[in-house]
């Protein structure tokens, strides 16, 4: 049996901070996310350019941040979920298994929020994996839909006979989504309560791994002054049992 670490992290597009006090912590999320030593990173908020930053910070990476944060041996996938003024944003992937397909699928509900999912098959231990990386929006009714969305596409995109991991920031502080989850037959752990957000004093459990053909195993929130400095989210490692 082979046991797959699995974290999701909202990276805050790497800076933190507002106006003149505004910090880039990109290289701090570089080493935590090497010290998840984990199998798969899905990751939100993720920044492919930003013109007007990348002038403001002289330390800004050349590379695209996806690329940035992947660990040595890794290999990064990103999509792009919204386009802005001066750059655009998304989800991204890292894997220490080789990725054998990737794609996106806009999940916008209306036009104040662009939203996307990141799927990649991954090959792990002989088996294909699939997951989907997810960061849905703030308003109740827009999710409800936007898993709906979700369920249409791993129905197309997903054999029902391969596991399935669905990772991301589901922005569902009331766990309303779980019985919509359920229904597609992805589940997440039980009975435990794993607060995300605010990194400060987190009391909301916004960022959640569901899985089809997989079992859970563990699931912990790394607390501390330096995960509250690094982003507005903590992330969450999970192991699961292939």
């Amino acid at each position: 049996m082979s046991i797959l670490r699995v974290a999701t992290y909202n990276i805050h597009k790497g800076v933190q901070g507002l106006g003149p006090g505004r910090r880039l912590e990109i290289h701090n999320l570089a080493h935590a996310v090497e010290q998840f030593d984990a199998d798969i990173v899905c990751l939100q908020e993720v920044r492919r350019h930003n013109r007007k930053l990348e002038k403001h910070f002289t330390r800004w990476p050349e590379l695209d941040q996806a690329g940035y944060l992947s660990p040595e041996g890794y290999e990064a996938v990103y999509r792009t979920n919204a386009i802005t003024r001066h750059g655009e944003h998304g989800n991204a992937l890292l894997s220490r298994w080789p990725v054998l397909d990737s794609r996106h699928s806009d999940v916008s509900d209306h036009r104040f929020e662009q939203r996307g999912l990141l799927h990649a098959q991954l090959f792990v231990d002989g088996v294909d994996v699939h997951v989907v990386v997810v960061h849905l929006g703030l308003i109740h009714a827009s999710r409800e839909r936007q898993v709906q969305r979700l369920g249409q596409f791993i129905a197309t995109e997903v054999p029902s006979s391969s596991p399935l991991i669905v990772a991301g920031d589901f922005n569902d502080w009331g766990a309303q989504l779980h019985k919509p989850m359920g229904a597609l037959d992805l589940h997440t752990f039980d009975g435990i309560r794993l607060p995300t957000y605010p990194s400060r004093l987190p009391l909301l459990h916004l960022d959640r791994i569901y899985v089809r053909g997989l079992t859970l195993v563990s699931a912990h929130v790394p607390h501390g002054r330096a995960w509250a400095r690094m982003s507005d989210h903590l992330p969450l490692i999970a192991e699961l049992a292939l």
